[in-house]
């Protein structure tokens, strides 16, 4: 959809030329059949959707030839199609995002990271519909006999910083006796469990399937059902971009993109709810 100023903007354009230059030349974008939210959407950069992420978190968003590439870089790329832009990634840290900052300091329109939408999140920013199910998962090296958080008792759990799953840990290390030890980003965490710095590390599912798939010294021994569901974050009360990203997202579902990208980095369809 090309990008257009509304009439107002036009009349109001040399004072809006000014506040751009004061607010870091925020772009207004037609949100086309967004009349839900109200208003227009607001960039933060003239001409492109700017997408914070934490890298790297395969295959949702990790880099390949020089290029961000992933499956929740795909699903905003139709939204940036939708809207008449290109994406930007701007990688971060996940702590700045998961508290806000990132939203609070502009570095970006919306944030897509696998993140769970919690309470907890939910309170410094805003969230898409969900658009994909996780659970916690364990990682050990092959053959460790480590099948459950109550076979670690008196070792170390590896935890990646601010996510869910360092969450999950900290709730059961008093009941299971075992240490929690952080590492800023899944990269990090995966390579300590196959060097032995810790006997096994905690994370979503579908990201340490995917290692394992590329490592066959190691293995994923049990799941926990903590029933979680990933959202495209965006500023709290930025209700014209969240609610751009829902309608791209339904229609995505509706018709067959979204499976289509599902299946091209896990490598099979969607379960049906």
């Amino acid at each position: 959809m090309a990008r257009r100023l509304n009439l107002r903007a036009l009349v109001l354009l040399p004072a809006l030329a000014l506040a751009a230059t004061v607010a870091g030349c925020a772009e207004e974008v037609n949100p086309g059949s967004d009349s839900q939210a109200g208003g227009e959407i607001q960039l933060v950069k003239e001409g492109q959707l700017t997408t914070c992420t934490h890298l790297p978190y395969p295959p949702f968003q990790f880099t390949q030839n020089g290029k961000t590439v992933g499956f929740d870089v795909d699903l905003v790329d139709l939204v940036a199609e939708d809207m008449g832009v290109k994406q930007e990634i701007f990688d971060t840290s996940f702590e700045g995002i998961e508290s806000g900052q990132s939203f609070e300091t502009g570095q970006c329109d919306l944030a897509a990271a696998a993140i769970t939408i919690n309470d907890k999140r939910d309170r410094v920013m805003d969230f898409s519909d969900g658009y994909f199910d996780a659970n916690q998962a364990l990682l050990v090296k092959k053959g460790s006999g480590i099948d459950g958080l109550e076979k670690l008792r008196g070792k170390t759990l590896g935890v990646q910083l601010s996510t869910t799953g360092e969450d999950y840990a900290e709730e059961n290390k008093d009941k299971y006796g075992y240490k929690v030890r952080q590492f800023e980003d899944l990269a990090l965490l995966q390579t300590a469990v196959k060097t032995g710095q810790v006997q096994a590390a905690i994370n979503d599912n579908s990201v340490l399937y995917d290692f394992v798939k590329k490592n066959p010294d190691t293995e994923v021994t049990a799941e926990f059902e903590t029933g979680e569901e990933y959202g495209i974050a965006v500023a709290s009360g930025n209700g014209a971009l969240r609610s751009k990203i829902n309608e791209v997202l339904a229609a995505a579902k509706q018709d067959g993109r979204y499976d289509a990208i599902y299946e091209k980095w896990f490598g099979k369809k969607p379960e049906s709810k």
